[in-house]
């Protein structure tokens, strides 16, 4: 069987892997184009391609995939791909986390299978791990689904559940669930080849949308419950890491823990912040041990030994 693949960020180069490894001949990749990155903004590859071309295989990264763009430069370029996937000799296209859209032009070539990080239909969209964790979901899991116009609406092929512990982070769930993703899609095809792969519609009800995560909303709110303030902790780690301000000073937050007693002091009061009680923040209801915590242009430190530098006992986080 022969597969083109569409994807970008390392969750799709797992999956790219595992097909590989698998045997499935890969006779082009599509991932988006080298983007800037790093503290000298050089352009970068995407995992996908770091891993396609080391393996030997044809790369493609067009702005679009959309004929009909009005920008002539993005248009041209989906042209030219549609060409491509037209003279290409394959079976069926594989997407993980590609990162753009394809139009009814390219799902028409050929079947289109995506990896999709969440039991669908409850996250739909582009941050379905993230989501997960901060609206406080008992599991996930991976959904293979066949590809149509609507976003994340096509029918399921296979579902696989995850359970989310409270120790979870989206980096920890993302490498859980992109090592199932890229076993999942191996499976499907092998059932593909042999007829024995049935599409089942999505349920109507339980639609969510898991909408890009802004850095804007990574800034916390202390009147909000510790159990809230822990989620969205785990939530927003690795990216884009959730912060407070301290006397002006930011400062990324990136492991808490939730402490059953309340406290009557203002939200965000630090109570306590020592090697005996670690760092103790008031919330809205319950209070918050904060374990791993990082400030501008430092690592990121325990909380013992990030108040050795940065004493936080009797101040307020904002």
């Amino acid at each position: 069987m022969k597969v083109i693949f569409a994807g970008t960020p390392e969750f799709a180069a797992v999956a790219l892997q595992a097909l590989h490894e698998a045997g499935f001949e890969i006779p082009l990749v599509l991932t988006q184009p080298d983007r800037p990155a790093g503290r000298g903004m050089h352009l970068q590859p995407s995992a996908v391609k770091q891993y396609a071309v080391a393996h030997g295989m044809e790369v493609l990264q067009p702005l679009s995939l959309r004929m009909d763009s009005p920008d002539p430069v993005r248009a041209a370029q989906a042209s030219a791909a549609h060409a491509r996937l037209l003279a290409t000799p394959y079976d069926v296209m594989v997407v993980a986390a590609y990162g753009l859209i394809l139009p009814r032009s390219t799902l028409d070539i050929k079947p289109c299978l995506n990896i999709h990080g969440s039991l669908l239909p409850r996250w739909r969209g582009a941050a379905p791990i993230h989501r997960a964790i901060e609206a406080g979901d008992k599991a996930t899991g991976i959904t293979i689904m066949q590809m149509e116009e609507g976003l994340d609406t096509g029918p399921m092929l296979l579902v696989e559940s995850l359970p989310i512990t409270a120790q979870d982070s989206t980096g920890t769930l993302h490498d859980k669930l992109a090592a199932m993703g890229g076993q999942m899609i191996v499976q499907a095809l092998r059932q593909l080849q042999h007829g024995q792969l049935e599409a089942v519609p999505q349920p109507a009800e339980g639609v969510n949308y898991a909408a890009k995560i802004s850095k804007e909303e990574a800034a916390l709110d202390f009147s909000l419950p510790a159990l809230e303030l822990d989620r969205k902790i785990r939530a927003f780690n690795p990216f884009p890491g959730a912060h407070a301000s301290v006397n002006g000073v930011h400062i990324k937050l990136w492991g808490a823990e939730v402490l059953s007693a309340d406290s009557h002091a203002e939200p965000g009061q630090v109570l306590a912040a020592d090697a005996q009680h670690g760092i103790v923040v008031a919330c809205g209801q319950g209070t918050l041990r904060l374990t791993a915590l990082q400030k501008p242009g430092g690592k990121r430190l325990p909380a013992a030994e990030f108040i050795k530098g940065f004493p936080l006992e009797g101040l307020k986080l904002s």
